[in-house]
């Protein structure tokens, strides 16, 4: 029977359970066991798709086609392998079941309740998973904090499960915050021992506490924790801050965090850290640096783009090279045109993913900024969109070039809607989404780049390069060199004679992991890292 670790947050939002779900999920993987994650997200919403980036962070997309949290893509990159849509969980698709299901009378003579029939619902959908993966622990990822309204159906649930299964089968790790006040100099241990009062309150009782911190957690605090939360001394793990994530399943190992898991859950297997290790040691102690300009508009959220940020430090990592990100708010170029004067000192541009018409002028003009300065350029998705109707415009004089996402009238349609996206009505997961296979001709540089004819990318957008405009492009230098659903598609943009100005209607970023980064963002970074040399060599002159 499948085991399950139950992993919960307290204090506040923002720890990282994300990270450390995937952490030990990749140290049970070490150690030889079968182990997939779950994230829950107590969100009304039926799946992220529709969420606002700046509160939820990004839309992560699976290869299935399911919209879904973040997390899933710290699950896919630590554990180096493909989610699926059923790897998340809301609380809009729990109860939509749930009606669905009184609707059709499976119910009837009976009063619908949360318990049992949501939690009921809930625990199906957790087992269904552990059991169609064939897992021998599935780790599960309760989003919020405990004491939120939202997740009280999901701990009871948990709650449920740890008294039909047993602990030798469940376990709970939480993790909370030691704070550090700098006029006391003391992490602080109370807000901990709240939290796990308030879980114990539901019936929870904590098996292993993870704390996080700036700093590791003094042998006195941890006595402390021990003692006020009842969980023993050697199951309290400290979780200090770190130069890279990929550095955590190390530390946790260090602290001892398989140690009581394995015990509790009857785990033998053992394993190396040596393989990972090799690939976490990539991530620090680099001697150089490229900074690279994120223009977008969604600058002050870090989360925002999640995977782009991550899929850049891979390709760094094998470039030897730390990438420094800036995040430019495309709407201050708008503003004060002179903000794009600051470009040219970077060693790179990504105009990133996105949608409506809010900023898309600062993005085309920054897109045309490191066309005509040489600037290495990756566009991705609307990225790819708006470089290309700013080549419209600046190059092919199409005055007026643009989407019809932001200007149903523009007397050039550069971008346009897919056909099949016309008559579609409901917004939430209708978009061209999930993987599809792209085919790549050759001679281009996106084969030098890939060096196969066929690559899987997975794709988030309702709008596509409008074709009808193909030659004039390649007739100026532009080329599309890659396409996909016989060849309606256009995936690839390069454009000759510059340094790397590329654009992918996909989001390479959603497949690139620490083990394997996806190529075109090592093009690109190798590219910056060039450019970078040239300009700090006449520096190490002087």
């Amino acid at each position: 029977m499948p085991k399950y670790l139950f992993v919960t947050g307290g204090v506040m939002s923002g720890l990282g359970k994300g990270i450390i779900t995937s952490s030990v999920a990749k140290l049970l993987q070490l150690s030889g066991v079968r182990a997939t994650c779950l994230k829950i997200d107590p969100y009304l919403n039926f799946d992220a798709g529709t969420m606002n980036p700046y509160t939820h962070g990004e839309v992560f997309v699976t290869d299935d086609g399911g919209e879904t949290d973040m997390d899933i893509g710290n699950y896919e990159r630590f554990l180096n392998r493909d989610m699926s849509r059923a790897n998340n969980i809301t609380t809009g698709q729990i109860y939509k079941k749930v009606i669905d299901d009184e609707r059709r009378g499976l119910f009837l003579g009976k009063s619908v309740q949360i318990i049992p029939h949501v939690t009921d619902e809930i625990k199906r959908r957790i087992r269904d998973l552990a059991e169609k993966e064939k897992v021998d622990v599935l780790v599960v990822e309760c989003g919020g904090t405990v004491g939120d309204i939202e997740s009280l159906p999901f701990l009871e649930a948990f709650r449920q499960m740890r008294m039909e299964d047993g602990p030798s089968k469940t376990l709970f790790l939480h993790v909370s915050l030691a704070p550090e006040l700098s006029v006391v100099g003391e992490m602080k241990t109370k807000p901990t021992q709240h939290s796990v009062q308030e879980m114990r309150r539901i019936g929870v009782q904590p098996d292993v506490m993870v704390i996080r911190g700036s700093r590791p957690l003094p042998p006195d605090a941890k006595e402390k924790i021990a003692l006020f939360t009842s969980v023993p001394i050697e199951s309290v793990v400290s979780d200090p801050d770190v130069e890279s994530i990929y550095l955590v399943p190390r530390l946790l190992e260090g602290e001892g965090v398989l140690a009581p898991i394995r015990r509790q859950l009857g785990l033998k297997a053992r394993g190396s850290m040596r393989a990972w290790n090799t690939v976490a040691d990539r991530f620090v102690g680099h001697g150089s640096t490229v900074r690279i300009a994120m223009v977008g508009k969604y600058a002050n959220l870090a989360d925002s783009y999640v995977s782009v940020n991550q899929a850049l430090a891979h390709a760094g990592a094998v470039k030897g090279a730390d990438v420094s990100i800036s995040w430019i708010d495309s709407e201050t170029i708008e503003k004060d045109e002179s903000q794009l004067r600051q470009i040219d000192a970077y060693d790179g541009v990504v105009l990133p993913q996105g949608f409506g018409g809010r900023g898309i002028e600062g993005k085309i003009a920054a897109a045309n900024v490191a066309r005509v300065d040489k600037v290495p350029f990756l566009g991705l998705c609307y990225g790819f969109q708006l470089a290309s109707v700013s080549f419209a415009r600046n190059v092919l004089g199409l005055k007026g070039a643009n989407s019809t996402e932001v200007d149903p009238k523009t007397p050039h349609p550069v971008i346009d809607l897919l056909p099949e996206q016309r008559d579609v009505a409901d917004l939430g997961g209708t978009m061209r989404l999930g993987g599809h296979d792209v085919f790549i001709e050759r001679p281009s540089r996106a084969f030098d780049i890939y060096g196969e004819e066929k690559i899987r990318e997975r794709h988030r957008h309702r709008y596509e390069l409008n074709q009808t405009y193909l030659k004039r492009f390649e007739e100026k230098g532009m080329r599309f060199t890659a396409f996909s659903d016989g060849r309606r598609r256009a995936e690839v943009m390069e454009l000759e004679g510059h340094p790397f100005y590329m654009g992918t209607q996909y989001h390479p970023e959603y497949v690139s992991r620490p083990e394997r980064p996806e190529p075109i963002y090592v093009a690109f970074v190798e590219a910056c890292v060039k450019r970078a040399r040239r300009s700090r060599a006449p520096e190490r002159r002087r």
